[in-house]
């Protein structure tokens, strides 16, 4: 057969994405092969060598079947390349001309198309002038399918039906809905513990360490070994818990019976790596499945996650750390160990006199009266709770009522200010693009100025969701006054503290300097309690 290379394979090329695989029988791959087998029988083509994407897109070609085929190409042992149809080979109009134009023909390799009718080896005929034109239509079809396909995934989302593929760890899909979640009970007990241990102040690799102690399955593997689909493969250890796949478990709000969508996008349907959305940017349905952790407990996982908890030169933490902060200048009080190295010397000291002696007066709590203080304020509390609940309720109602109004109105005021400087800087933007267009702004300054509006409109954007967080916290005083008193309950005759009820119940604790005057050291604190700030201990027991 002219044209044929002796010793060299022919490249027989299959392709099938999820979207053609809809359209039938026709472009299958038992299809496409049988097609192709025959055509090089029939030309007398030698060595027919397939090289299969069984679910790939054909808008890039990251594909193993066609990188191995490459491969085989840039070694020079390949003569020809045979495929069905050029969409079967691409819908990239770009990427498709530079390997048939360019690197096929640098190395000598003849490409056909056997339905278009085009073959490298006739450069004259017309039916390879119209190749580029058939490639355009082919990325076309990808384009539309594209859109049709992000517009009813965008509908899905915004009804609050999941758009996740695979519930996460925890959850398995209802047999009667594969729409809708179920508790798998072994796995959320783990889900549970996991956060338990977060919320006693274990951070990622302690909560994993744990775990492969204990010979908890790691998440794929429980899947695998149960029969419930995975996206990830076992890995060689079945127990080889990882930090970040705690942190994970830690960050999924989903956890709480809420559908969360839009987490992540991708830019084009050329580059299919997904990035992170902006939480603004998320669409979060609440009560669409059983929830296995509580909204309290998930907020406060966040919040130490947040936290930073500093450790002494011989690696030891506090339960205290990252709760406690300097009442003088509102810094965060470091967590350190005596000079001598005694055990029971530990303290906390302001970072901020600690970084600059002179921007703070030099005062410390060491941390076995603050455990004595925290625990005796803690022991008053919910024994007053106990025994006048309703009076309680009251006093802690008026006084939210009067510090939640006003909290309200700065944050409304500075909500107002937020939106207006967005909607100037979205005008501003416009202007220098028109501007740039025109060749009034250079392309440096225009590069300039709107990295910096972008900079401050995305700065603005997340204050404008923490303030909206904070207002429907401050709106829903009545049920934070429930939700603390029935935690309360929970530990009325308290004998000592733990992380995870120092964690349930305390938001932070301010220390007072000193106070010598009496010729003894007295030091007072003064606790802010998850979501309901201060209470005014001294007016209750009046």
């Amino acid at each position: 057969m002219p044209g044929a290379t002796a010793g060299k394979i022919t490249a027989l090329y299959c392709r099938l994405s999820q979207e053609d695989q809809r359209l039938g029988e026709s472009l299958s791959i038992e299809n496409q092969k049988g097609i192709l087998l025959q055509y090089a029988k029939d030309h007398h083509f030698p060595n027919p060598v397939f090289f299969v994407d069984d679910g790939y897109s054909g808008t890039n070609f990251d594909r193993p079947g066609f990188q191995a085929m490459l491969s085989e190409v840039e070694a020079g042992r390949v003569g020809q390349i045979i495929v069905k149809d050029l969409s079967r080979f691409a819908r990239n109009s770009a990427m498709a001309g530079m390997y048939i134009n360019f690197t096929f023909a640098e190395h000598g390799v003849r490409f056909i198309a056997i339905n278009d009718n085009f073959d490298t080896i006739d450069p004259n005929s017309i039916d390879n002038d119209f190749a580029g034109i058939k490639n355009w239509f082919n990325e076309f079809y990808a384009r539309d399918t594209s859109r049709k396909i992000r517009a009813v995934q965008k509908a899905k989302g915004e009804r609050g039906q999941t758009l996740t593929v695979n519930p996460p760890y925890g959850y398995v899909k209802d047999p009667e809905d594969s729409h809708h979640w179920i508790i798998d009970p072994e796995a959320a007990a783990v889900v549970k513990r996991i956060f338990e241990m977060c919320v006693e102040g274990r951070g990622p690799k302690q909560i994993a360490k744990q775990l492969r102690a204990d010979k908890v399955l790691a998440p794929a593997a429980y899947k695998i070994r149960h029969g419930i689909s995975s996206p990830n493969p076992e890995s060689k250890d079945p127990y080889g818990w990882r930090d970040s796949t705690v942190v994970s478990i830690l960050k999924h709000r989903e956890y709480t019976g809420s559908t969360v969508n839009f987490k992540t996008y991708s830019n084009s349907i050329w580059d299919k790596k997904m990035r992170r959305n902006p939480v603004e940017n998320w669409a979060i349905f609440p009560g669409t499945h059983k929830r296995i952790i509580e909204n309290d407990v998930f907020e406060k996982a966040q919040e130490i996650r947040r936290q930073r908890h500093r450790k002494t030169r011989t690696g030891k933490s506090s339960i205290f750390s990252g709760l406690v902060f300097c009442a003088d200048c509102g810094s965060k009080m470091w967590y350190c160990s005596a000079n001598n190295g005694k055990l029971g010397q530990e303290y906390f000291d302001c970072s901020a006199h600690k970084k600059d002696k002179e921007s703070c007066g030099g005062h410390f709590i060491r941390v076995s009266v603050l455990e004595q203080l925290v625990l005796k304020h803690i022991q008053v509390v919910t024994g007053y709770i106990l025994c006048h609940e309703e009076h309680f309720r009251r006093v802690m109602e008026a006084q939210m009522r009067i510090d939640g109004t006003e909290k309200i109105k700065v944050n409304r005021k500075q909500l107002a200010r937020d939106e207006k400087r967005i909607a100037e800087l979205k005008r501003l933007f416009m202007k220098i693009y028109e501007d740039n267009a025109n060749g009034k702004l250079s392309d440096e300054r225009y590069e300039m100025l709107s990295q910096s509006y972008e900079a401050e409109q995305k700065q603005l954007e997340a204050e404008v969701v923490a303030l909206q967080r904070d207002m429907e916290v401050q709106e829903q005083q009545a049920e934070n006054i429930d939700q603390f008193i029935q935690k309360a309950q929970k530990y009325v005759g308290i004998e000592s503290l733990d992380a995870y009820t120092l964690h349930e119940l305390v938001q932070a604790i301010y220390v007072e300097a000193p106070d010598k005057s009496s010729g003894k050291r007295r030091q007072t604190i003064h606790i802010k309690y998850d979501g309901l700030g201060f209470i005014p201990l001294e007016e209750l027991m009046k």
